[in-house]
């Protein structure tokens, strides 16, 4: 954990191979799950449990950096869940992309190059599609920034989560009734009958927001809705040494722990892991002072609802 220059910005190209300082925990690749070092806020583990008793999604809305997709990282290594599905919402987001995705280009021109036409080559199940694969245990899928989407999106969602199934149209209207298909970002098969999935065991859905906008009330009634609160001392603490593995009530540390609060107190948008961040830079021994260590302090707590 240290402040190093290794940009100087001179235009003088450096000989011997540039000593590399270890990556914060949170930026080592490949990436580690960090849901073993979570805290998780007040009231949230009841709420976790009530979705998971429930089998119902859970509809985490908090401010970006507040860590609400690290929930179901947390869930998944206690509950030994398995690997997180992970959608990732844009604007273009659509339910079809979710369940599966048909080549029917590479069908195409595999059909007139006289190459294999077998379809299940050209069909691999999406992140939701995976996880409403029939298994004995849930798997955990992660709907990120689920206020991005579209405005139907979410209507879109109701069916599917209500029923635990879908159809792959493609499939229902080939002549073979058994058709073995990939799934998400794995090399294992699972075999559709009749072109339709149907789940045994509902999977443990986390979906989160920005609080961007609204969504209607048929879809926040079939959901299980947890607000991330406002950071606390206690817990800002607990993940300062969790992380960091240092203590955050002396020292440098400290400082930068009351300047964090001090800048939500007057009304900034800061979020813990930019805290993170700024005591990982300027929390060491060698850490920059006077005014760099301000301009880099101001650069890692930026005010999040500003340009």
């Amino acid at each position: 954990m240290a402040w190093t220059t290794y940009y100087h910005g001179d235009g003088r190209q450096r000989q011997n191979p540039v000593n590399w300082e270890p990556a914060p925990p949170w930026r080592t690749f490949p990436r580690r799950s960090l849901g073993l070092v979570f805290q998780p806020p007040d009231g949230l583990v009841d709420v976790v449990n009530a979705a998971l008793c429930l089998r119902r999604p859970l509809l985490i809305t908090g401010l970006p950096g507040s860590g609400k997709s690290t929930v179901i990282d947390s869930v998944a290594a206690e509950l030994g869940l398995g690997e997180v599905l992970r959608w990732h919402i844009t604007s273009r987001s659509t339910l079809a992309e979710a369940l599966y995705r048909y080549d029917a280009l590479g069908r195409i021109h595999a059909n007139q190059l006289k190459q294999n036409d077998d379809i299940s080559l050209f069909v691999r199940l999406g992140p939701l599609g995976t996880a409403l694969v029939p298994a004995q245990h849930p798997r955990a899928l992660l709907i990120d920034e689920i206020d991005k989407s579209d405005l139907d999106l979410a209507g879109d969602l109701l069916d599917v989560l209500e029923q635990g199934e879908y159809e792959i149209p493609e499939l229902a209207r080939h002549e073979q009734s058994e058709i073995r298909v990939r799934l998400w970002k794995s090399d294992d098969t699972h075999t559709v009958t009749d072109g339709r999935v149907s789940c045994t065991a509902f999977p443990f859905i986390v979906m989160t927001s920005n609080g961007e906008r609204d969504f209607a009330a048929p879809f926040l009634r079939r959901c299980v809705r947890y607000e991330m609160p406002m950071p606390k001392h206690e817990l800002v603490a607990q993940v300062v040494r969790a992380h960091l593995n240092l203590d955050p009530t002396t020292g440098p540390a400290k400082e930068l722990v009351d300047e964090f609060f001090g800048r939500l107190s007057r009304g900034d948008t800061v979020a813990v892991d930019q805290l993170l961040s700024a005591i990982f830079l300027l929390a060491g021994q060698d850490a920059p002072q006077g005014e760099q260590r301000q301009r880099l302090l101001d650069l890692a707590m930026r005010n999040l609802s500003r340009a």
